[in-house]
């Protein structure tokens, strides 16, 4: 999938793509923080016909809708493709030794070898979280690696 970004000089960047069916669609993302949803008529694909203004909580909403299930799929395509490859979710314990800390201090790469590639938090997919991302009780902390590492990390996040 090719998707073309466009600086928009004193407004923001504007992405667009053009789906298998043959309808561009665009994302204009201004400075402001606000997006807009760009579906472009079929006939004239500089023409928009469509725009939906979206704001912060909008946009993260529909992003949470779009993109934990490719989140799945991804991982999901990569077991098939990578033998011993395992992803596992992983639940904060509200009150737990984790609950309130950045998740760098659990240190699962460095102590186990896996991965945590997402954070699921009521709904919302925090994808590839910086060390300084902060969990919470009832996260879900989704890691992938080997059998052996990814059950090491679910004992961290379980007895520290």
């Amino acid at each position: 999938m090719e998707v073309e970004q466009t600086v928009l000089p004193g407004i923001g960047l504007r992405h667009e793509f053009t789906t298998r069916s043959g309808r561009r669609i665009g994302v204009v993302s201004h400075r402001t923080g606000r997006r807009d949803l760009v579906i472009y008529d079929p006939d004239d694909p500089d023409r928009a016909c469509e725009t939906v203004k979206l704001n912060d909580e909008e946009a993260d909403a529909l992003v949470e809708l779009l993109g934990a299930p490719r989140i799945v799929q991804r991982l999901n395509a990569m077991h098939r493709e990578v033998e011993g490859l395992v992803s596992l979710q992983v639940m904060i314990t509200p009150g737990s030794r984790y609950d309130g800390r950045p998740m760098g201090d659990a240190q699962v790469r460095t102590r186990t070898g896996a991965s945590i590639v997402a954070v699921v938090r009521a709904g919302r997919v925090f994808a590839s979280p910086a060390p300084d991302f902060v969990l919470t009780g009832d996260d879900i902390v989704v890691v992938v690696g080997g059998e052996e590492s990814t059950t090491a990390v679910a004992d961290i996040f379980a007895s520290g």
